[in-house]
């Protein structure tokens, strides 16, 4: 369950002595965590306005909108203040890197936007995998789309004997894991990645 969106309850925040509060953006299609900022009641009043997510630059000293400059802006999907309101959660849709050293997020050395979770720690393995290999199955499949995409058709038939309730001595959770392990790896090895497939969930049901 989300805290309440913030729309008309800005004056309710409760800003530090500088009149701040942190702002953290989070990816709506793969839920990362993309960057963590300051605003103030203008840049939040200015990114619900514009649906594009602005900032406060300490440094500056003055507003600034994400991607003004560079493109790789922040649509912004909601604002969203925690159970204390003194911090705001900003989810949006990245367009591009999301750090200003043109990364994927702060706390991420690729360019792509990362995926959260497990199936994101999955995701950047076979990545690596993929640029350097060290000799295990995943590298095996990366290196052999036919027996990746086997593997795939294999995985999903045991998956579906399980949901039509045939003999199998795994669970459906098994059985499911093994076909998203060789989805993901099949995913990079044909030069695609799950953050691509959840961006174009997002897109048909978003």
């Amino acid at each position: 369950m989300k805290f309440p969106l913030i729309q008309d309850t800005l004056g309710d925040l409760r800003y530090d002595a500088n009149g701040l509060v942190p702002v953290v953006a989070q990816d709506e299609a793969t839920g990362a965590v993309l960057m963590q900022a300051w605003a103030d009641r203008a840049a939040l009043q200015q990114s619900l306005e514009t649906g594009r997510m602005t900032y406060w630059s300490r440094s500056r000293g003055e507003l600034w909108t994400k991607g003004l400059t560079s493109g790789h802006v922040q649509h912004v999907v909601g604002l969203y203040a925690d159970c204390d309101r003194d911090a705001v959660l900003a989810v949006v849709r990245q367009r591009g890197p999301a750090c200003h050293e043109d990364t994927g997020s702060c706390w991420n050395s690729d360019k792509a936007l990362p995926v959260a979770g497990f199936l994101g720690d999955l995701d950047r393995l076979a990545a690596r995998r993929l640029a350097k290999p060290a000799g295990g199955y995943t590298d095996t499949l990366l290196a052999d789309p036919g027996l990746a995409a086997a593997k795939v058709v294999e995985e999903a038939a045991e998956v579906a004997a399980v949901l039509r309730g045939e003999d199998n001595e795994d669970t459906l959770e098994h059985e499911a894991a093994d076909l998203l392990y060789h989805l993901v790896v099949a995913l990079r090895g044909a030069g695609s990645d799950l953050a691509a497939v959840l961006e174009e969930l997002q897109r048909r049901h978003g």
